[in-house]
Formats: structure tokens, C-alpha cells, sequence
């Protein structure tokens, strides 16, 4: 019995040094595709840096609003950035669309809606978003069901623009004078807002904020 019971235990010994053997071998080994993904998802050579830029008063707001100022700081990370817009100086407790533009002032270019920002009783306000806000920022059309369809290549959008979401808050400021009624511009989702309060035309029109973020 001594005999079958030695030989019963080396068996069983021998079986748990395999399983432990199999084991440090998974966890020490990685597939390469899975090494392959992990890399291909840093996209920024200098994550969590941070770039602050001013908005500047659009054409004829100083006159009704000449305070009006803003400030962004965009923040880069290894999936994507985050910028956060600050605005002093606007109408009180009222709302606003943020844009990404191609070009700061009319005829604007490429733009794309990006956040509703809302002041509070003393005309300050914030808005914080996600999303590529860099160097590598733009829209691109291969063709759609329009006739003609709309095809433009790669545009990039470097500059922020501002605009007043009801078209009758400027008008009421004053902001608009000589026009028997408020302007209207598509700059919100209804394509029903108001002119632009701020922009970033303290850039060169092909070198934005933007294009200074890695």
C-alpha cells in the first residue's frame, strides 16, 4: 500500500506543477494584436498638455456690449481633448451656441456645432466639451443624396465663434443698428439664431487657436 500510495502522490504533484507552469505562462504572454491596439490608441506625443487662448468682441458688439471678452483652454489627452470656453462681459442670463469655424468672420467657411453655453445674471458663463480640438481638427464630404450632391475635401477648423441663440436679444441691446428687425443666421439647431458675439479673429484666418494644439 506504501508503494501504490508514493507513486498515487508524485502523479498528483507532477499535474500541479504543469497547471502552475501553464499559468505563469499566460499571464506573462501578450498577443501581438493586442499590443498592436494598445499603441495605435496613443494619439497625442504630449498627453494632458494645455494651450489657453482669448475670444475677441465680433464686428459691432463693442458698441452694445463693451465688455465682452472670453478665454479657452483645450486640453489634450490620448483619445481626444477637452476645452472648456469662458465668456465675461455678455447679456445676462442669456443663451449662446459655440461653433467650430473655418474662418473667425463671414463668410465663416466650414462650421460645426459644438455646445449651447448660458450666462448667468452678471453676463459670465463656461461650457466644457470633448473632442478633437487640435492640429488634426476637420470636416470632409465624399458626396451625399443633394442634386448636385455636396463634395468639399478635407477642410480644417481652427477657429471658435460665439452667437446670440435668440436673434431678438441682440437686436433689443442694440447690437444691430439700422436694421428694422433682428438678423437671422442658421448658427444654432434650429438654424434660427443671431449674430455672432465673440470669434477668435485675434488668429490669422488660416492659422486658428486650434492649429497650435498637438
Amino acid at each position: 500500500m506504501s508503494k501504490l500510495h508514493s507513486r498515487w502522490f508524485k502523479g498528483l504533484s507532477f499535474v500541479a506543477l504543469a497547471l502552475a507552469a501553464i499559468g505563469v505562462l499566460s499571464a506573462f504572454s501578450l498577443s501581438p494584436a493586442s499590443v498592436t491596439d494598445s499603441r495605435s490608441v496613443t494619439r497625442n506625443v504630449n498627453p494632458s498638455s494645455s494651450f489657453t487662448f482669448s475670444l475677441v468682441a465680433s464686428p459691432g458688439i463693442s458698441s452694445c456690449l463693451p465688455n465682452a471678452k472670453g478665454k479657452a483652454t483645450i486640453t489634450t489627452g490620448s483619445l481626444n481633448d477637452t476645452m472648456t470656453v469662458s465668456v465675461t462681459g455678455l447679456a445676462k442670463s442669456t443663451g449662446f451656441d459655440l461653433f467650430i469655424l473655418e474662418l473667425p468672420n463671414k463668410p465663416f467657411g466650414v462650421a460645426w456645432y459644438q455646445s449651447d453655453l448660458k450666462t448667468n445674471d452678471e453676463g459670465a458663463g463656461s461650457a466644457t466639451v470633448r473632442g478633437i480640438f487640435n492640429k488634426e481638427t476637420f470636416s470632409i464630404s465624399l458626396g451625399d443624396n443633394s442634386s448636385p450632391p455636396i463634395v468639399f475635401p478635407a477642410t480644417h477648423q481652427y477657429h471658435l465663434g460665439l452667437w446670440f441663440n435668440n436673434p431678438k436679444v441682440p437686436f433689443n441691446l442694440g447690437c444691430e443698428p439700422g436694421q428694422p428687425q433682428p438678423i437671422i443666421t442658421p448658427f444654432n439647431g434650429a438654424q434660427h439664431a443671431g449674430i455672432q458675439v465673440l470669434n477668435t479673429s485675434n488668429f490669422p484666418d488660416n492659422a486658428g487657436p486650434l492649429s497650435h494644439v498637438s
